[in-house]
């Protein structure tokens, strides 16, 4: 990535870091930062990389929200354009091959609640904030929220109680609701991120894609399409060299596996 880019990449082994860099407009999302985050998901070697950290710079916010001060001119084909843009993003990043971790340093709102919410598991510091305000703006959710936050917190009522009055919530109640697997302090909030994605990456890498494409795959279906989706990646497994790896370390009651992605 060039210099100037709002999104920048840092490697920690088998581990990617994506960090929405704009903290002088609290990370908020415009055109260009959907753009290079749909090219920095693309740039990632599939091979190398086993798990992905998704995060924003400074201590105050992960994502504001969209760019207010872009949007503030639109009119309704251009408006069609930014979300249809910004909801293939998400949409890149719900299903992307590796998993997604993110790492939600404050405010996490609108835009940024909503790439949240395409993430496959978030994390929070102690001042995280929660919402999709977009009513208090005259608009809706663009970008996935009238979708997503049901199905991830499994609330239709308080779902719809935080989109119709745009109201925000703290860590804990983040927590309380299922929105977020863990509340950390902001200090180790990125240490407690990184490790969950090491022990992730530590696993046999095409059976954790495959279990990601399962449940991805199975989650809008009935149970039964579901587990027929979920029968063929757990046969697919059985063609790699890290199933052989894997069952024979177990049977060996041996604890160094070398898990080679193929």
């Amino acid at each position: 990535m060039c210099p100037e880019s709002s999104v920048k990449l840092q490697f920690k082994d088998a581990v990617i870091v994506i960090t929405v860099d704009r903290p002088e407009a609290l990370n908020a999302l415009n055109s260009q930062v959907l753009a290079e985050l749909e090219s920095a998901f693309d740039s990632i070697d599939a091979d190398k990389i086993r798990c992905v950290v998704l995060t924003g710079a400074g201590g105050k916010a992960f994502i504001a929200g969209a760019d207010v001060a872009e949007m503030a001119g639109m009119d309704p084909g251009q408006a069609e354009i930014f979300a249809q843009f910004g909801k293939a993003v998400f949409q890149k990043v719900e299903n992307f091959p590796l998993p997604v971790v993110a790492a939600i340093n404050g405010y996490c709102l609108g835009g940024g609640n909503e790439l949240a919410l395409s993430c496959d598991i978030r994390l929070c510091s102690e001042n995280a904030i929660f919402g999709q305000p977009e009513v208090s703006l005259g608009i809706t959710p663009g970008f996935g929220g009238t979708q997503r936050l049901g199905r991830v917190i499994g609330s239709a009522s308080k779902a719809k109680e935080m989109l119709f009055t745009g109201r925000t919530l703290k860590a804990d109640e983040a927590l309380q609701i299922g929105l977020v697997s863990a509340v950390y302090p902001r200090e180790s909030l990125m240490e407690a991120a990184l490790g969950l994605a090491a022990e992730i990456a530590y696993n046999a890498p095409i059976a954790v894609r495959n279990t990601k494409k399962a449940y991805n795959k199975g989650k809008d279906l009935s149970l039964t399409a579901g587990l027929e989706v979920e029968n063929g990646c757990f046969a697919a497994c059985f063609s790699t060299e890290d199933q052989k790896e894997g069952m024979r370390a177990f049977l060996e009651s041996r604890k160094d596996k070398v898990f080679k992605n193929r």
